[in-house]
């Protein structure tokens, strides 16, 4: 009798292991399987857009479509640590979310899903660097979030090393870095913090300050147009010390001749990618789509339908990238064209849901949407998230091809 008592738990007890040992080995497997299934399709889809890119598919032509609300957003202001609250709208008061739910399709092929997964296996060893001013910083923000969930707490971190912000995937050893240089070369605006300068000077022919902090670095993307367009002049020089006035369009072809010099005679066209975001178009004034009103952005919770072009995004600065890009002969830089497909999307900027100076903003300047709204940033999840869904389809376009 006393030997049945003791053989019973043991027994129960070796059915409950092994129950339990079944069903982790099927909850492994079925995680495998679940992995190798992404691999495959995301295999698939990268070799359909490589095929699309040959025939000629432009990926900015295209329009935006509501999404399943399963699949957008692709994370949330409460599952990523790392937004700002120059960007967290929901946070901030704004009552809506529909601009969270749109996704960009071009008309002639589709965008490969993004997988967080398969672009850390993609940057494995290497560092990927956003160069630029504050809507490339939110561009990062908007990277980090989209990569940051499938990566464990003890192995993920993000640290400040001014003028540098860096996310960090320790089991990658993969670096997801933002440099702040709102001009791209030199500037006395560089200061990652205390930037705000009554008087700016931009020193045209000045990048090594800036450029030394690139060297090495696996994958970088370079914006810069904002702060060129606070007036039709600018102050800057070249050569010496004395300042001069510049219009803007010719102050920008001298200072991306000096950048184009720096990719040409550094870049390693073997081992580095270099992108160039266009210009993030603005929606200040709501008569260009609404004509007869008088706000700006505020209020705004659809995309535009109809092609637009607003007055706040210069045709000439556009053609001065594109002539530098296209320019280039030893390396080859990819143009990010995020400007139409942005045009539209008037519902997607901060407006009065931010901060200003580093504060939110009060109850009565809220109330002053003309002042105060913010229509230059743009939330987050929202806008930026696409544009780096694009830059996700070309750098696994890149690593497959060099693969």
């Amino acid at each position: 009798m006393r030997t049945t008592v003791i053989l019973l738990p043991l027994l129960l007890c070796s059915i409950f292991l092994l129950r339990t040992f079944k069903t982790a080995t099927e909850l492994s497997t079925t995680a495998a399987g679940t992995a190798a299934a992404t691999i495959s399709n995301q295999t698939h889809q990268i070799k359909d857009f490589a095929t699309a890119l040959k025939n000629g598919c432009n990926l900015f032509h295209g329009r935006w479509v509501l999404d399943d609300p399963r699949s957008r957003p692709m994370y949330t202001e409460e599952s990523c640590p790392y937004l700002t609250r120059q960007v967290t709208c929901t946070r901030n008061g704004r009552p809506d979310s529909l601009y969270q739910q749109w996704r960009w399709k071009p008309h002639a092929c589709d965008l490969p899903n993004f997988e967080a997964s398969m672009l850390l296996h993609s940057l494995r060893n290497k560092r990927l660097m956003f160069v630029g001013d504050s809507i490339q910083r939110t561009q990062w923000e908007s990277m980090v979030c989209l990569v940051q969930s499938v990566v464990p707490d003890a192995s993920k971190l993000v640290y400040k090393a001014p003028p540098r912000k860096v996310f960090v995937a320790k089991e990658f050893n993969a670096s997801i870095e933002f440099y702040w240089a709102p001009f791209i070369v030199e500037s006395n605006s560089d200061h990652a913090t205390k930037h705000r300068i009554q008087k700016r000077v931009v020193r045209l022919d000045g990048i090594a300050n800036h450029s030394r902090h690139w060297e090495g670095v696996d994958v970088l993307v370079f914006e810069s147009y904002v702060w060129w367009m606070n007036q039709p002049l600018i102050n800057a020089t070249t050569g010496s010390c004395e300042i001069k006035e510049y219009n803007v369009p010719t102050a920008y072809r001298l200072a991306l001749q000096t950048w184009t010099r720096w990719i040409e005679s550094t870049l390693n066209p073997q081992t580095q990618k270099a992108f160039f975001v266009s210009l993030s178009p603005t929606h200040l004034w709501s008569w260009e789509w609404r004509p007869g009103s008088k706000g700006n952005c505020h209020n705004e919770t659809n995309p535009i339908k109809r092609r637009f072009w607003g007055a706040g995004s210069s045709q000439d600065m556009m053609k001065v990238a594109e002539d530098a890009i296209s320019g280039m002969k030893r390396i080859n830089v990819t143009f990010l064209n995020i400007t139409q497909l942005s045009e539209y999307r008037k519902d997607g900027h901060t407006s009065i849901f931010t901060e200003r100076r580093g504060k939110i903003l009060t109850r009565e300047q809220k109330a002053e949407a003309n002042m105060y709204a913010d229509c230059i940033h743009w939330c987050l999840p929202g806008v930026p998230d696409t544009w780096n869904e694009i830059l996700y389809a070309y750098i696994l376009y890149d690593h497959r091809r060099d693969g």
